[in-house]
């Protein structure tokens, strides 16, 4: 079986975010986990050395491969910030017309900042991906 790479850590939250000299970044991530922190209702945790996660799951493919992973979060990357959000629920495609300037991966949103983006839609989303992926697992 594969080693996990992203798991919970004991790292704080806190002091992973006061490490990024951007201050944007830094106040955008701030932002970020009051936002999850109200759609989850679950404190950010660190998930391996760069992602703040909300909740938890379980997930197992067919292939037999199987983990747990945060069921939302985000990550500062160089170039963006990374969004962790289930991908496939019905009206995704809508709500990502209105969100503002992104990117989108398969399971990834990709923003330069939260200016660039409708807070208000960002929360939607987030809402309707975790409601989605508990559907899917339970």
């Amino acid at each position: 079986m594969v080693e996990e790479k992203a798991k919970p850590t004991e790292r704080s939250v806190g002091d992973f975010i006061n490490g990024i000299a951007d201050p944007n970044v830094r106040k955008d991530c701030f932002s970020l986990i009051a936002i999850m922190e109200k759609v989850t209702g679950f404190a950010p945790v660190m998930w391996g050395s760069s992602i703040v996660g909300f909740g938890k799951y379980h997930y197992r493919y067919e292939s037999g491969h199987e983990g747990d992973c945060c069921i939302t979060g985000f990550s500062p990357r160089k170039q963006n910030l990374s969004l962790y959000v289930m991908a496939g629920f019905p009206g995704q495609a809508d709500l990502l017309k209105k969100i503002g300037k992104h990117k989108a991966g398969k399971g990834c949103l990709y923003i330069r900042g939260l200016k660039d983006i409708d807070a208000e839609v960002l929360e939607s989303l987030i809402r309707k991906s975790i409601d989605f992926t508990k559907k899917k697992i339970l």
